[in-house]
């Protein structure tokens, strides 16, 4: 079924819902995917919603509750009783299961807790409950199929069938010894033409990439997409294997840092959707708004300070927007680049050599647009000495921005700071005054007033 469900099913749905029609509606949705049935439930009324989430069996909507927009299903959560989340939670894989109980408060965590009934899953619930969520450990799923080095082919066969009735996809099998420390991987291919009378050890590949249970999200995703990897085992600090991290894990991770550093670039310091309440999204905004506020205030005090440069040479005042804009285009541009490339940890070479070609590359840029603004001047007839401290200035400018630009987020990066909060405002503000400054005192120089 497409995507975007149609409005005439949506509103069949509704009828439905309306008439409490529920044989009709369970033979409707029978067939249809959990990530559909997360759809219908985000595009319908939340009361509608939670109707249709109720009727279906938990076994559909367990994988549909992840898929449904973060903000509709803490509502329906709230709807629903302790016991009704357990039974969500016990057909969840236990990284699924532990984000839903996280997302609940702490004296509703500990009644679904004590709803569920499976102890050992219960058990895996709470030790990934607590590792740092943004760490392997908080990432990865305990469900998966490893193999002891010193069994023999058909007692490991006779194992993993046991093992895999528990996981939804088996990526790949790992082993380790009676310890329970990673030793390697197994081929299956391996397993099927080996001898009956072969033991694991005989056949497995010790060379496996790993990660503990510390590393953080982002090294993690670095390393399964430098190895093309679709899982990885995690470990604890003896090695003792303890979960793995699937991609579909790490695509959403990726998805969810992505839309934090968008956030960030873009001024917003929390992380907050469009269904958000207005004090949310007023506490998420206004910081930035306000550092904005107090930098139009100081460009505006630097702009009072050469007043005789307006009343002397009131051309200026026209020149000054596009000095700001220019100043607070390159510093982004810079930045963004940077922050790009310290998240796909590609950075590399010495802080001279980015100097020097961070210079060329800006005095090739603001030459190009300097000669534009030279010949726009010519066009409009301007004073010689006026075009060319417009674009002298320009030249200046770009080149003192694209520096802010490339350093501020290095500077952060080495100081722990996510480096994403150098672009949007905080670039754009600090480079609108140091254009501006620029600007007038060029100007005054060449000027002499």
């Amino acid at each position: 079924m497409a995507l975007k469900k149609n409005k005439d099913l949506l509103s069949d749905i509704e009828l439905l819902i309306d008439s409490r029609n529920d044989d009709a509606l369970l033979l409707l949705l029978a067939e249809e995917h959990s990530a559909d049935i997360a759809e219908i439930i985000d595009q319908l009324h939340l009361d509608k919603g939670t109707y249709l989430f109720k009727l279906l069996d938990s076994e559909k909507t367990a994988d549909a509750l992840m898929e449904i927009d973060e903000g509709d299903r803490e509502k329906i959560l709230k709807t629903l009783s302790p016991q009704e989340i357990a039974e969500e939670i016990d057909e969840l894989d236990t990284d699924d299961a532990a984000d839903i109980i996280a997302e609940l408060p702490e004296a509703r965590q500990e009644k679904v807790m004590s709803e569920i009934e499976d102890e050992e899953h219960k058990a895996d619930i709470q030790e990934l409950l607590t590792y740092d969520e943004n760490s392997a450990g908080g990432l990865m799923a305990k469900e998966l199929v490893k193999v002891n080095e010193n069994w023999n082919i058909p007692n490991c066969i006779k194992e993993m069938r046991s093992q895999a009735n528990e996981v939804s996809r088996v990526h790949s099998i790992y082993v380790v010894d009676n310890k329970n420390v990673l030793k390697g991987r197994l081929s299956l291919k391996d397993l099927l033409v080996a001898s009956t009378k072969a033991h694991i050890s005989d056949i497995y590949i010790p060379k496996v990439d790993f990660a503990y249970v510390t590393d953080k999200g982002e090294d993690v995703a670095l390393t399964m997409q430098k190895y093309d990897l679709e899982a990885i085992p995690v470990v604890d600090i003896e090695k003792h294997l303890v979960g793995r991290i699937t991609i579909d894990d790490i695509v959403d991770f990726i998805k969810e840092e992505a839309e934090k550093d968008y956030q960030m670039a873009a001024g917003i310091t929390e992380d907050v959707e469009a269904s958000d309440s207005i004090y949310q999204l007023t506490k998420a905004r206004l910081p930035w708004l306000v550092l904005g506020l107090f930098g139009g205030l100081a460009a505006a005090k630097i702009m009072g300070g050469f007043e005789d440069a307006l009343n002397n040479f009131p051309v200026l005042f026209f020149f000054t927007p596009l000095i700001a804009a220019m100043a607070g285009n390159v510093g982004v541009q810079s930045s963004a680049i940077i922050v790009q490339g310290l998240a796909n940890n590609n950075i590399r070479g010495s802080m001279w050599n980015r100097l020097i070609k961070e210079v060329g590359l800006s005095l090739i840029n603001g030459i190009i647009l300097a000669l534009i603004v030279l010949l726009f001047g010519f066009y409009q007839e301007f004073d010689i000495n006026i075009s060319l401290t417009i674009a002298i200035s320009l030249i200046v400018v770009i080149i003192i921005s694209s520096l802010v630009g490339t350093f501020v987020p290095l500077i952060l990066d080495k100081r722990g700071i996510d480096p994403a909060v150098a672009t949007g405002p905080f670039i754009t503000t600090s480079n609108d005054i140091f254009g501006i400054f620029i600007f007038f005192f060029i100007a005054k120089l060449m000027l002499g007033f």
